[in-house]
């Protein structure tokens, strides 16, 4: 058994890994040409959009606007989805358009001017000084392709950061971020990156059918470079002075310029042409055999755990089962002592229910997203596809959050339903979106592009209460309809006084071991969670993250049912809450894990960023609470009820 588990494991993490590289299905290629046929779908203009402005240093993100960059009003902006708002994503148009084919060596864009009479120019250079405090890096992107900037590390490697920064602060003490790139800086100065120079990569085709028909003028966009410089010239003079003030200046110009180059490769297909932005990110380089031993490692341990278990309740069931007389009877022992109270109600039942309700709601949503992430439609090429989907699963899964819910309050002798369902639809969902209301307000306070529109918080609520709480009730009704679940044992009517337990049979250290396992499952692949969303890197390693969920879910099971087991032959029958809380303890390590990513990796020092990252935290820490406790609840009741229907119990 142990053999076969091993190597299913080898076969999903070779399989899976290697759809990382597949790209978005169903996404259709933009073809660019120099000379467009008249009723063709060939775009002679390369258009620049731009996104979101973003720090490692803060959590606050801001919109374009915001820095008073060049900017235009009239042209519409792109449709964004429900995961690019939930994200603070605001892609706009920009004046930075290029024809196609066609280098430009200098092109004037606008002036900007900060006059030291105009109040709200005055904030906008506070603004522009912060971003450069803070190291705000731009996102641009160019045929749904982020601009990056590329440079050589340390170890003579490219690395290809997918945002540039607004400019260089040099400190009084003479310091500057290492992406400045600033030598012999000013100190207390300002540099500011006004001119950019483009490097834009085409694939021209002329092998395939699109190529054949627009030859040397067509070709489709497979990498967009830039490289940031400060000149304080409208004609792009490389000798001239850099663009610079400093903190007490109050009269700043600023002419914003750019070049543009195209370059032709064949070697790269459009396909592929993510390649060099993801194998490039040093966070994303994995060393597989060491993720693939660790993961082999821990499903050994866990299989080893399961195999004690069976063989010892192989002999506890045999030596039961042999005891025919009286007398036999009379010296029960172990965990068959407590037949008649292990199925005894729990206290806060219908507290218990609707959380198990609300975890699986949350299990059946995480497996699906991931699933669609492995098979490439949530790539990165697809913004907010995650988010997106992940919402519309939950919202749609109300049915099996109110079913099971209705099922084990009834089973526990509940006759509030309306209550239990109500909670169900209510509780969870309602803690979560109350925290992330509060930090909504914080958002929109500071002003950051992460703050929701009202118009998608009455979204969000039509979602809940139009489509998940009336699948709840659905869930539900069918849950109270179906009869009680008969247990394999009768329970008794006065509850067995449990003994005095040991160490190590007691609830809180049972629990606090409970959670260790399962979260050495998973701590490898949280930092690099962690990082693509506070650190802003690309995550697309979801083929060995269903593997991870997959184990997770295994070593959660055998983890309860282990202890389960133990607590049992201490006669200790308080089975139904402690299996919840074990494996749900889970999430407390990735709590205490968030606190120590946040005091060891992250620059974050203000406290509007302290109390974001935070009351994430939390949100999260519930969503995984919820979980896991769910996963170690639903095994150990199948455990019990397994273990109990073998045995004869007079």
């Amino acid at each position: 058994m142990m053999v076969i588990r091993s190597s299913i494991v080898v076969f999903l993490v070779l399989l899976l890994s290697s759809i990382n590289a597949f790209y978005l299905p169903g996404l259709a290629p933009n073809v660019f040409c120099r000379n467009p046929i008249p009723d063709s779908k060939c775009k002679p203009k390369v258009e620049v959009f731009v996104n979101r402005l973003d720090s490692v240093e803060s959590v606050l993100p801001y919109e374009y606007t915001y820095f008073g960059f060049c900017s235009v009003v009239d042209e519409p902006s792109p449709v964004e989805n429900l995961g690019q708002v939930l994200f603070g994503e605001r892609i706009r148009p920009s004046p930075y358009k290029f024809d196609f084919l066609k280098d430009e060596d200098c092109h004037f864009v606008c002036r900007k001017t900060f006059g030291p009479g105009e109040i709200q120019q005055q904030k906008m250079l506070k603004r522009l000084m912060k971003a450069m405090v803070l190291n705000y890096q731009q996102h641009w992107i160019i045929d749904n392709m982020p601009v990056t900037l590329c440079y050589k590390n340390t170890e003579n490697q490219e690395f290809c950061s997918r945002g540039f920064p607004v400019g260089c602060y040099v400190t009084k003490s003479g310091q500057s971020k290492e992406s400045c790139n600033i030598r012999d800086g000013r100190n207390d100065t300002f540099y500011v990156f006004n001119h950019l120079d483009f490097e834009i990569t085409y694939h021209s085709g002329e092998a395939e059918a699109w190529g054949s028909a627009f030859g040397e003028n067509g070709g489709r966009i497979i990498a967009a470079k830039v490289q940031v410089n400060s000149l304080n010239s409208e004609k792009c003079d490389r000798s001239s002075e850099p663009v610079t003030f400093q903190s007490s200046t109050k009269n700043v110009d600023i002419p914003y310029t750019y070049s543009v180059k195209f370059i032709k490769n064949n070697d790269i297909r459009w396909a592929s042409r993510w390649d060099y932005i993801l194998k490039s990110l040093p966070q994303t380089r994995i060393q597989w055999f060491s993720i693939l031993n660790s993961l082999v490692i821990v499903l050994f341990l866990s299989g080893m755990v399961a195999m004690i278990l069976l063989r010892t309740l192989h002999k506890d069931i045999a030596r039961y089962n042999q005891m025919v007389d009286a007398d036999d009877a009379q010296e029960e022992f172990g965990w068959k002592l407590v037949h008649g109270d292990v199925f005894r109600p729990p206290q806060k039942g219908m507290l218990l229910a609707v959380l198990i309700g609300n975890g699986v709601q949350i299990a059946i949503m995480s497996l699906i997203t991931l699933i669609f992430a492995c098979l490439g439609f949530l790539s990165p090429a697809s913004r907010g596809a995650l988010m997106t989907c992940a919402i519309v699963c939950y919202v749609l899964l109300g049915t099996p959050a109110g079913y099971t819910s209705a099922r084990l309050y009834k089973m526990f002798g509940g006759e509030r339903w309306k209550k239990n369902v109500l909670m169900t639809a209510v509780a969870c969902p309602g803690f979560i979106f109350g925290i992330f209301f509060v930090l909504n307000l914080v958002l929109w306070a500071n002003g950051s592009s992460a703050a929701i529109p009202f118009t998608t918080f009455l979204a969000l609520l039509a979602l809940w209460f139009c489509v998940s709480t009336p699948l709840v009730f659905i869930g539900a009704y069918l849950g109270f309809k179906r009869p009680v679940s008969e247990n394999p044992v009768r329970t008794n009517q006065i509850p067995r006084q449990v003994p005095e337990q040991t160490l190590y049979t007691k609830p809180i250290p049972g629990i606090l071991m409970g959670g260790i396992l399962p979260f050495g499952c998973i701590f490898i692949q949280l930092f690099f969670i962690l990082n693509s969303i506070w650190a802003h890197q690309y995550y697309y390693f979801f083929g060995f993250l269903l593997v991870v969920y997959i184990i997770l879910i295994i070593t959660c099971s055998e983890t309860t049912i282990l202890l389960c087991y133990f607590h049992l032959c201490a006669e200790d029958y308080n089975w139904w809450w402690r299996s919840f809380l074990t494996s749900g303890f889970t999430a407390v390590y990735f709590f205490l894990y968030s606190i120590y990513y946040f005091s060891t990796k992250l620059e974050i020092s203000d406290g509007a960023s302290t109390f974001l990252y935070f009351g994430y935290t939390i949100m999260l820490t519930v969503i995984l609470f919820l979980f896991t406790g769910t996963i170690g609840f639903l095994a150990c009741f199948w455990f019990v009820r397994i273990i109990y229907s073998v045995i004869k119990v007079d």
